[in-house]
């Protein structure tokens, strides 16, 4: 798997996995269940325009999934997991100042947010006549 579309398409997959098991870890806490089924969650209602954001947010990286394959203009692919890895960034880190996060949500977090970081720099790095990313390596190897 050395295509940087496969690379970005694994990745995103991987970050989508998390990002869901994390809300299905959530239903199994009993106190966030029990906020959840009072529709106020951490100070925050959980209304029909809340979750209709929520599943947008969460639309980025599925979508991603799939456009980091199927795009075939370079800059454009390029761009849009650029774009897409800096907004799943920025709100994951945000929701963590947002009430006190469990330790669970942290460990995903972490995960999270490492990950689209990795999308973004690898996206950051990618060039159209490469096949993949270039490491340090890979570019002293080229060299000699």
């Amino acid at each position: 798997m050395n295509s940087t579309r496969a690379i970005l398409s694994t990745l995103w997959i991987f970050a989508s996995l998390n990002y869901l098991y994390c809300d299905v870890v959530t239903l199994m806490d009993s106190r966030m269940l029990g906020q959840f089924l009072t529709g106020h969650v951490g100070g925050m209602d959980i209304s029909a325009g809340f979750l209709l954001a929520a599943s947008a947010l969460v639309e980025i990286p599925i979508a991603m999934a799939v456009a980091a394959r199927l795009v075939t203009r370079h800059g454009l692919n390029r761009w849009a997991n650029v774009t897409a890895a800096a907004v799943m960034t920025i709100v994951q880190s945000l929701t963590l100042f947002t009430g006190t996060p469990t330790g669970y949500y942290v460990f995903f977090s972490v995960i999270e947010i490492s990950c689209t970081l990795v999308i973004g720099w690898l996206a950051l790095r990618w060039r159209a006549d490469d096949a993949a990313p270039r490491t340090p390596a890979a570019t002293v190897a080229l060299a000699s």
